[in-house]
Formats: C-alpha cells, sequence, structure tokens
C-alpha cells in the first residue's frame, strides 16, 4: 500500500508499505527520519514518541497506515534548520543527552508537557516523563533541562 503522510510540514509518501509496518518504521526506513529511536518495538521506553496530528504517540504503536493522511512531528521537526528549539538546548546545556538514545522520545514529550502546563512542577515533569526510560543520566539532568526549556518558553511567550 501506499502511505501519504505530512512530515514536519511536509508531505511525503511511502509506497509499498506492508500492513503490519509500523509509522516508526516508515519514518526511519522509507522516510530518513532516524532520529525517533527504535528501542522496545512495544510501546514500553518512550525512544520513538512523535507527535500525530499533534498527540504524542509511540511510533512503535501505530501502524503506518494508521498515518495516511494524517500530520506528524518528529523531533527532527522542531529544530529550525540548523537552530535547535529551546527543549533541544536545554538538554545539550544541562548535560541530559549522554548516549541520546532516549533524548529524541523525551524531547517530544517534554515539548507535550510544557504546552500544556507552562510551568510544570516536579511530580508533573516525573509523570509526563514516566513513559520515557533511560539508562544513562539518572534522570536528574533531565529534569534540570525540562524546568531550564520550561522557563525558557514561558519567558519567550
Amino acid at each position: 500500500m501506499r502511505v501519504t503522510v505530512r512530515v514536519n510540514g511536509e508531505e511525503k509518501v511511502a509506497d509499498d508499505v506492508w500492513e503490519g509496518e509500523s509509522l516508526l518504521y516508515v519514518l526511519r526506513e522509507r522516510m530518513g527520519l532516524p532520529g525517533s529511536k527504535n528501542a522496545c518495538e512495544q510501546g514500553e521506553c518512550g525512544s520513538c514518541t512523535v507527535f500525530l496530528d499533534d498527540v504524542a504517540v509511540c511510533a512503535c504503536l501505530v501502524a503506518a497506515g494508521q498515518a495516511e493522511g494524517r500530520e506528524v512531528h518528529t523531533v527532527e521537526g522542531l529544530a529550525d534548520g540548523d537552530r535547535l528549539d529551546p527543549v533541544q538546548e536545554a538538554f545539550v546545556e544541562t548535560g541530559a543527552v549522554q548516549c541520546g538514545f532516549c533524548t529524541p522520545g523525551l524531547i517530544v514529550a517534554t515539548h507535550d508537557l510544557v504546552r500544556r502546563v507552562p510551568k510544570p512542577t516536579d511530580a508533573e515533569i516525573r509523570e509526563s516523563l514516566a513513559g520515557n526510560l533511560c539508562r544513562c543520566t539518572g534522570y536528574e539532568k533531565i529534569l534540570d533541562a525540562v524546568r531550564l526549556a520550561a522557563s525558557r518558553m514561558e519567558g519567550a511567550s
């Protein structure tokens, strides 16, 4: 089947997609967007989190055909060309990026949180990011990054 999706503001087409193929596979392997990571393929780790019609989802759990005609935003689409967005900058500045495998999903999840809750408490941050697993940082630097991004984004609005 053919799948046509608007990805990061640009219409993209994938041909010969089989019915069981995930949106994650199509994004990474067919559309050349490797930012979302393939870790668990069970929706448990959050490494593949993307926005589907402005809702944060695990792309590994979405059949590619379900995305037909819909809008997808990946971690690549958050930056403005070579300029990182405030969440990406905050993750770099606070050292929340280590191996980088969980980072794309955490950044998308942080965007989702901060647009819903401009000044999140630590409890809200922890709850919002609970579906994203990291094996490197111990999470404290990630919390620092979310706090920094939230303060900068609130100040910019």
